[in-house]
């Protein structure tokens, strides 16, 4: 196509960008939409924390777990205290990362935490077992793991 030819296009496709924008009719308060009105807020419940140390004995050894969560915290003195409640801790182990743990050169991940009922044998063992890597999986489950201390430093709700 020649350039005499794309001329005419070329004046129409500017006429076209350079003109007014046309208006947009203003709604009439009848054509107002009318805004639903917004429920107030309800406040939530604020989630109940806590903090606190949990001691276990398996066989003649002992560790400590830092516990974040409020119902780990009941679990625990209930078997403290000789009640019923899942009495397996199991936790991811954070190794390198002593925390409350002393003497251990690893920690559990609070929250990864909980009491089971039964879990695998592959994270059942002695705490020593962790401590010299002969139990290699991420999570420490010993079934025989006793609560002989619970000590909460704080509980808000």
């Amino acid at each position: 196509m020649s350039l005499i030819k794309l001329l005419p296009l070329a004046m129409v496709l500017v006429a076209c960008s350079t003109a007014a924008p046309t208006p947009r009719p203003t709604p009439s308060p009848a054509e107002s939409p009318t805004p639903s009105p917004t429920p107030s807020p309800t406040p939530s419940p604020t989630p109940r924390l806590g903090i606190g140390e949990v001691t276990f004995r398996v066989g003649e050894e002992e560790y400590r777990i830092l516990i974040t969560d409020v119902a780990d915290l009941d679990i625990a003195q209930q078997l403290l205290d000789g009640e019923e409640a899942p009495r397996i801790p199991n936790g991811k182990i954070v190794r390198g990362v002593t925390g409350i743990n002393e003497g251990w050169s690893w920690s559990i991940d609070p929250a990864t935490l909980e009491f089971a009922d039964m879990t695998t044998e592959v994270c059942d063992g002695l705490p020593s077992y962790v401590e010299d890597g002969s139990l290699t999986g991420d999570y420490f489950c010993p079934w025989s793991a006793e609560v002989i201390d619970v000590v909460t430093y704080t509980t808000t709700s």
